[in-house]
């Protein structure tokens, strides 16, 4: 009995300890506080701090540190990461922040909100879509409330982590979403590193902004949430220190932009008096993950193999294909053909369907062909993923080529369609050009651009000229991995099948 009693006094000072009031002066392992809080709070690991007075308001506090929780549904994506100012009166204030969309994504661009402030939204409703340099994704409401303030607008970057809105909901839909997050945190280990660089919190383009008109940023003061340093800062400080004359007008700059914020420079002409006006243009989306690949991809030795291809019977069996096509929906094209006896071929050579681990030295062999097709689009180049062709009918890649065609062309892929590749084949021809130099797509170890199919003279051995269908294309192979002997013999047997369709009857399964 003694021993319960003790215990039992050791448990009301642990609580007395540990469930305080975040306006009571006393300390909490949630680190509470009363004023303005960071962009990232600090929170437990392990407890969730509330108030035990009615008529004080509290903060929940959910461990950031291990529950960097997304969902998908319907290729939407929302946070279990959000945190909350909650009053006892019913209603309070959720943080929603931009969930973590996909591995080795640190940052998004803001494409569009589809809520405003003072919408009232559902629970699942989208709030706004997104942009990474995988694919551009729909964030949804894990709440039931009304939106009280939006912080970004469209054509900011976003990192993982930091706040989109702000929403007004019950209490009780809180407390039930962070039981939630408590168990379905206590297996995750990862942890979401938050960067305050140079000091100052503010976004890319502000700060790029900044190093335009040579300011530096740290002297800036900012307006923002938490001192943030916003735009309009910049220029007022710019304005102040008269490197500019008026801040009002850049400030009412639009800001709809379809690649990023643009600067504009003037030079006058020494002989017409006009002004031609130079742009900054900032890189997003595909465009950004396009420059990160080919950099990577430049540090690699490359060797190139160039072969022609004779394609009249390719012509012919396409020909054939779209004389019998009964679906108005399926337009036949030399493309999947093209892809189906690729993987035919590398049935034989399946080093060329490899990915190389640089670190460990090894070359991994990849049982699935999973053929990328890179795609040129408003917004910028894409490589999508026809899974497992090995497995497909000529019909089924040409179903899946248009779906992934349509899907890029409207910025709607999704990150399992740009993802798992393990050879890519660029249609350069299809714009013009006989054939490309193309750039490894890493870890990949072969790349192939296939030039325009064109009628071209020939001789035969009696000396006549006939007309012939000849396709260049263009091996971009890893010399690490690949040598010289082995693309050429495995454009040899890929050559075959192509010049020969009917091959094909004879290896499908």
């Amino acid at each position: 009995m003694i021993a319960r009693r003790a215990w039992h006094k050791r448990a009301l000072v642990s609580g007395r300890r540990w469930l305080c009031p975040y306006t009571s002066s006393a300390p909490s392992p949630a680190t509470v506080h009363s004023g303005r809080s960071p962009p990232f709070r600090p929170f437990s690991s392990e407890l969730v701090a509330f108030s035990t007075v009615a008529s004080t308001p509290f903060r929940f506090a959910v461990p950031i540190s291990n529950c960097s929780v997304a969902y998908n549904v319907k290729r939407s994506w929302f946070s279990s990461q959000a945190m909350a100012d909650v009053t006892t009166g019913g209603n309070g204030i959720v943080d929603v922040p931009l969930a973590q969309t996909g591995e080795g994504i640190a940052e998004c661009e803001l494409l569009k909100w589809f809520v405003q402030e003072g919408d009232q939204v559902e629970e699942f409703q989208q709030l706004c879509e997104v942009q990474s340099d995988k694919a551009t994704i729909e964030i949804t409401s894990r709440y039931q409330g009304k939106v009280n303030q939006l912080l970004y607008i469209p054509g900011d970057i976003v990192k993982v982590g930091e706040i989109l809105l702000k929403m007004a909901v019950k209490e009780s839909q809180v407390l039930k979403q962070i039981s939630e997050s408590l168990e379905n945190t206590k297996s995750l280990d990862s942890e979401l590193n938050t960067q305050n660089i140079g000091g100052v919190l503010s976004t890319p383009p502000v700060r790029n902004l900044a190093k335009q008109y040579d300011i530096d940023i740290n002297e800036v003061d900012g307006t923002g949430k938490d001192g943030r340093v916003l735009k309009g800062d910049v220029l007022k400080y710019a304005a102040q220190k008269g490197i500019i004359q008026d801040s009002s007008a850049s400030l009412s700059a639009s800001s709809d932009k379809v690649l990023g914020d643009e600067k504009s420079y003037s030079h006058p002409s020494a002989e017409s008096g006009c002004n031609y006006d130079d742009k900054t243009v900032t890189l997003r989306g595909f465009q950004r993950r396009m420059v990160k690949s080919m950099s990577m991809a430049a540090k690699v030795p490359h060797f190139h193999y160039v072969e022609e291809i004779k394609c009249d019977a390719l012509v012919e069996l396409k020909q054939s294909f779209q004389s019998n096509n009964s679906d108005s929906n399926v337009k036949h094209t030399f493309l999947p053909l093209l892809i189906k006896t690729l993987s035919m071929a590398m049935g034989k050579y399946p080093l060329m369907n490899s990915c190389f681990n640089e670190e460990s030295l090894e070359v991994i062999l990849k049982g699935s062909h999973n053929i990328g097709i890179a795609m040129a689009t408003p917004y910028g180049l894409v490589v999508p993923i026809i899974k497992n062709v090995q497995s497909l009918s000529i019909l089924e890649i040409t179903k899946e080529l248009s779906r992934l065609q349509q899907l890029a062309l409207e910025n709607k892929l999704r990150p399992e369609d740009i993802s798992g590749g393990t050879i890519t084949l660029s249609n350069i021809g299809a714009i013009g050009g006989k054939y490309g130099s193309p750039l490894l797509n890493l870890p990949e170890v072969a790349i192939i651009a296939l030039g325009r199919i064109q009628k071209v003279p020939q001789f035969a051995d009696d000396g006549n000229v006939y007309p012939v269908s000849i396709m260049t294309v263009n091996i971009g192979a890893d010399h690490r991995v690949l040598d010289g002997a082995t693309v050429a013999r495995f454009c040899n047997e890929w050559k075959q099948f192509i010049q020969n369709p009917e091959l094909l009857m004879l290896h499908m399964r």
